[in-house]
């Protein structure tokens, strides 16, 4: 079974529609495509309890970042710098593209 195409990708700059980081702006740092979830920097950060170990001798509470579903975020269009949906094209050579539905530019670099 092959991964659903998502309108988010690695490295893009998203907005987060709902939840308690609502309006917080991050990138992208890893995407989950088969889960339809994506990790983002600074956003939906919980906390890890972890015991003692040879990488992490004093053990104690870490802070990382969570998985959140792409379906909460929208991308922020390079060009514009405005939250947009996502549109997809075909270029000459027959390759899709995403582009943004606000400026009609390319997403993808």
């Amino acid at each position: 079974m092959t991964a659903p195409k998502m309108h988010v990708r690695k490295d893009d700059t998203v907005l987060v529609l709902s939840g308690k980081d609502k309006g917080k702006q991050g990138r992208v740092l890893v995407s989950i495509p088969k889960q339809r979830r994506v990790i983002v920097e600074d956003i939906n950060m919980v906390k890890k309890h972890t015991r003692p170990s040879a990488t992490n001798p004093s053990g104690g509470i870490l802070e990382t970042e969570a998985p959140i579903k792409i379906d909460k975020l929208q991308v922020v269009c390079p060009s514009c710098k405005e939250a947009t949906r996502v549109g997809r094209k075909k270029d000459e050579n027959n390759r899709s593209y995403r582009y943004c539905k606000k400026c009609g530019k390319s997403l993808d670099k």
